[in-house]
């Protein structure tokens, strides 16, 4: 086990520094670059999600669903019977709330919130900052909690969340439900985030960025965070340094799909953020037998394979070529294998997957510090 090999070993070799931790870290999760103070080569701040073709799956949730809703009671979204739902649905969509509708990977954004400019964060493109409420929300809190504990640090640079309504948004596989967010490291006062002066590594501000993480984890409903192994070794190492539990550190940061924080290629520069919205997932759940009763909300999300041509999805889902083209900002005929769609419906889908009741596995917290003698 990843977390036990990593104790014995830390426990056997004291953190002479920081960069000497970081360094049994990545030594032991299969990546041991060293830390130098080189300069890095020229990364893309939103390079695309090539880690979720290795493991989509998210860490499991701490009890059944059957277990939770037997009764047929709604967990987060109790505030709308079915019936005032649909009416909603049907006479006043915009007043029901964020809904994310499907995966994050294959889905859509309906009444998203646009995130702007605030006081502890920039928005570097709003037109690209839509997400679920609770998206938002986490966001804003963390940032704030952030700039609260170091007064004097920078605004959080908030990249990529989604579109308006939500959908592919290159050069991303995900970010297509408004659950994901790209979030820019910190870094000291001066230094250039567009002209570091030597590695990520060593340029970004450990406390700020340790600060963020921890306040993700422990205050916000966070699926995952994606980010490359040679970060997550320098904030292992701080975190332990400065204090952390090393058995919850080790929960943390376990170096597989199993932890909370995660590696993925094209992630150094970046901390990609995935929230579970709790409202809005369960209602893009309840909403998909509801499509049809708003035609200009009656889509189903298809991702496209090899062989797949506009006028065979057409008749396959009782769309039309021109809706497609429509739907997806399309001037030509032409698929990209892997792309998601937005396939008008004309009638009732008769076929759409109904995703599981969402249930939101319980927080990572680090264990309460001893008491006082």
């Amino acid at each position: 086990m990843f977390s036990t090999l990593l104790a014995l070993t830390l426990a056997a070799t004291p953190l002479a520094s920081a960069d000497g931790g970081a360094q049994d870290f990545l030594e032991l999760v299969g990546g041991g670059d060293e830390i130098t103070s080189a300069p890095d080569p020229d990364e893309s701040s939103d390079g695309e999600d090539g880690a979720f073709a290795q493991n989509p799956q998210s860490r499991p949730p701490a009890a059944e669903a059957a277990d939770l809703i037997g009764d047929g009671s709604l967990l987060y979204s109790a505030d709308l019977s079915d019936a005032e739902l649909t009416r909603l649905w049907v006479e006043a969509p915009d007043q029901i709330g964020s809904i994310s509708v499907g995966i994050t990977e294959a889905g859509r954004l309906v009444n998203g919130v646009q995130m702007k400019d605030g006081a502890a964060w920039d928005v570097i493109d709003e037109n690209n900052a839509w997400g679920a409420k609770e998206t938002v929300d986490f966001i804003t809190a963390a940032a704030t909690s952030v700039r609260e504990q170091y007064p004097e640090c920078p605004s959080l640079r908030i990249n990529h969340i989604g579109k308006q309504n939500g959908g592919y948004l290159r050069p991303h596989q995900s970010h297509q439900a408004g659950r994901d967010v790209d979030l820019g490291f910190y870094y000291p006062v001066g230094e250039d985030p567009g002209n570091l002066s030597k590695k990520r590594e060593l340029a970004m501000d450990l406390a700020t960025n340790w600060a963020l993480v921890k306040t993700l984890i422990t205050s916000a409903d966070v699926e995952f965070i994606l980010v490359d192994k040679r970060i997550q070794a320098r904030l292992y190492a701080y975190a332990l340094e400065h204090g952390e539990d090393k058995a919850w550190l080790d929960k943390v940061f376990t170096g597989d799909w199993t932890g909370v924080v995660r590696h993925a290629r094209r992630h150094r520069d970046h901390f990609h953020v995935r929230f579970y919205a709790g409202r809005s997932q369960e209602l893009g759940r309840r909403i998909q037998p509801l499509l049809s009763k708003q035609p200009d909300q009656n889509l189903v999300i298809h991702k496209v394979k090899s062989g797949d041509t506009l006028g065979g999805l057409a008749a396959r889902y009782n769309s039309g070529v021109k809706l497609i083209q429509k739907a997806n900002g399309m001037t030509n005929t032409s698929l990209r294998v892997g792309r998601t769609l937005n396939i008008p419906l004309r009638g009732p889908c008769t076929n759409c997957p109904e995703p599981p009741p969402l249930v939101i596995p319980p927080r990572l917290l680090p264990p309460p510090p001893p008491p006082k003698s």
